[in-house]
């Protein structure tokens, strides 16, 4: 199986696949693109990333993080630029390891592999499964292994660079104190929902809300859309594979299926112990009996020390030379068909032999292979019937004149979507290669069917909008509760800030803490210790009063900050206390020692490779950065 592994698996498509296994990449790790072509994005001394690599890696962002496809024109210019910075520093660590003679080694590459448990049956790896899956993601073994390489050898680097960095124990020390470090404050908090309740909200506010804030309310653009889709997994279940093509395949590929010599033989073992002399004996004694003519099986079953072979008459099964000891192997192989030989001395004892069977150098036989060979066959097939497919919807879209007249033609079905947005929608999904199919202007406004589009590498579709709904304003009946609890929360806000100032000013006048926040109408707490990672502090007030600045002596450091639950909290630091690293368990602090360290190591790999992009000849196409999304 690993044959086929190292014979086949690079590409693109590997991220889908890396990403379901959870193997890590260097930055974005969506591995090597070079075959895909065409202009370029950019140029890492003199090697292109492509256009359509570039443009593949940033619609992968966007199904990733859906939020990313609503955001203004400015901000996804700025996506793509961070996306193609990423390939740009992927690309160089690449040509570094390569130009340093980084290797995997097969051997290395191939345990890996079999370890990835979403490969494995039972802890075992089962090559059916790994298949499937490779199948699923549109991939060949020989892609997923190229990505799978690189990624080692950019590993590699990374853990000769981060296992070079230090931390002194001064320095550790200093974090210590950092980290265990508490401080004393007094704390007053204003809580929101209190003050909601104190907002009356009037008719009057909620039409002047309506009226001045025209923009909000609104129905989202939407298009009720037709489609036809072409999908692998659908054409795949249609494959059937007959004897006469797998035995073709079967011996087009038996090169790849070549085996050693094997010998089938049968043995009883007599263990030497502690009396070497009477096990040889023995074994002479069980010689002679066979040569007589009993039975090999039953004198096996019954003598041999071998608990294991003893039960199936001896059988030691189909064995290459290298799969015997030296002495066994040596006799095994010189033996003819139904010879009896022995005893054969071993490290165990005195071994009598009966050879069964030769089985010559060759391909292994087709029922040894077969379930692999169907699936290579199935995967071949669906591949060819995908595309072919395709093509056929292609070809359809010049003649026919409506999806049902496509659909006669391919036999493929007209499905529908109705309230599809540019969020996406039912059963489609948030696809923007869909979405930007939809609402391009020639299908959205015109009636056009659109192109073959290729959803994702499984999956391509064509589109026709059957109904365009514009974004339109809601009637005002419809917001009016949503409105009304808008103003009740911007009223409290309102409320809660104000008072919340007002006890800042009182506590600067040199007002007491207590008494001021209650006259504010502010809930107060004692004043309390807190640790930099106290796990029942507010963390938004907690984060705030460990970036304050430290007290001056008798000048406490006041401020206030909006917590968890919404309202505000103003605070009064009163005292820094240095943490005390022996207080801390050693467990922790040796555990936090090694994470200080790995994270020093991880700065030092991202300053090495920001050198490397210092010193790089980069060209950048500010064509590509802007243009519209491929898909």
């Amino acid at each position: 199986m690993l044959t086929k592994i190292r014979e086949s698996f690079t590409g693109w498509i590997a991220f889908a696949i890396l990403a379901l296994i959870g193997i890590p990449f260097l930055f974005l790790g969506y591995g090597s693109y070079d075959f895909l072509g065409g202009p370029f994005a950019a140029k890492v001394d003199g090697s292109e990333i492509g256009v359509l690599e570039f443009e593949q890696a940033y619609r992968q962002q966007v199904e990733m993080n859906p939020g990313l496809a609503e955001l203004p024109e400015e901000f996804r210019v700025q996506v793509r630029q961070g996306v193609l910075e990423s390939l740009i520093r992927e690309r160089l660590v690449n040509m570094h390891v390569l130009g340093q003679g980084y290797q995997i080694s097969d051997e290395m590459l191939d345990r890996t592999i079999l370890s990835i448990p979403d490969f494995q049956v039972e802890g075992v790896y089962d090559e059916e499964t790994a298949n499937a899956i490779l199948l699923q993601n549109g991939m060949t073994p020989a892609q997923f292994k190229g990505a799978q390489r690189n990624s080692m050898r950019n590993n590699q680097l990374r853990r000769a660079i981060g296992g070079s960095s230090i931390v002194t124990p001064a320095d550790y020390r200093r974090f210590l104190n950092l980290i265990a470090e508490q401080r004393l404050v007094s704390l007053a908090t204003f809580d929101i929902a209190s003050a909601t309740s104190e907002v009356e909200v009037t008719d009057e506010m909620i039409t002047a809300f309506y009226e001045t804030n025209d923009t909000l309310f609104l129905t989202e653009e939407s298009a009720d859309v037709e489609f036809i889709e072409v999908r692998r997994d659908a054409v795949a279940e249609t494959i059937e594979v007959t004897e006469d093509a797998l035995y073709t395949y079967y011996l087009d590929n038996q090169d790849r299926y070549l085996q050693d010599e094997q010998r089938r033989a049968r043995h009883i073992l007599i263990l030497s112990q502690d009396d070497e002399a009477a096990a040889e004996a023995e074994a002479n004694d069980l010689l002679a009996r066979l040569q007589a003519g009993e039975a090999f099986a039953e004198l096996a079953a019954e003598f041999s020390d071998d608990t294991l072979t003893a039960s199936n008459g001896g059988d030691l099964g189909a064995l290459t030379l290298s799969q015997l000891s030296e002495e066994l192997g040596g006799a095994v192989f010189s033996m003819s068909v139904g010879d009896i030989e022995g005893p054969v001395r071993t490290d165990f004892g005195f071994h009598v032999v009966q050879l069964d069977e030769i089985l010559e150098q060759g391909p292994l036989p087709l029922e040894q292979v077969r379930g692999e060979l169907l699936t290579e066959l199935r995967q071949n097939e669906a591949e060819d019937a995908f595309r072919d497919l395709e093509q056929q919807v292609s070809d359809a879209l010049f003649d026919a004149p409506d999806m049902q007249a496509i659909s006669t033609a391919t036999g493929l079905e007209v499905q529908t979507a109705t309230g599809f947005t540019r969020s996406g929608g039912e059963p489609i999904g948030m696809n923007q290669a869909a979405i930007d199919a939809i609402f391009d202007a020639m299908v959205l406004f015109d009636g056009q069917i659109s192109e073959v589009i290729e959803l994702d590498a499984n999956r391509s579709a064509i589109f026709r909008v059957t109904q365009h709904n514009e974004a339109a304003r809601l009637p005002l009946d419809d917001v009016r509760d949503e409105i009304a609890a808008r103003i009740r929360d911007q009223e409290a806000q309102t409320i809660i800030f104000n008072r919340a100032e007002q006890l800042l000013v009182a506590l600067n006048n040199g007002e007491d803490f207590g008494a001021a926040a209650e006259s504010a109408g502010a809930t107060v707490s004692e004043p309390q210790l807190l640790g930099r990672q106290d796990p029942l502090a507010d963390q938004n007030v907690l984060g705030q009063i460990f970036t304050a600045k430290k007290p001056a002596m008798g000048a406490p450091t006041r401020g206030s900050v909006v917590n968890a639950t919404g309202g505000i909290t103003v605070f009064s630091l009163e005292a820094v206390l240095p943490g005390r690293p022996e207080s801390i368990p050693l467990a922790d602090r040796d555990a936090g020692k090694l994470e200080l360290a790995q994270q020093a190591g991880t700065s030092e790999f991202v300053a090495f490779v920001e050198a490397l992009y210092s010193k790089a000849d980069i060209v950048i196409s500010e064509d590509a950065l802007a243009a519209q999304d491929l898909f």
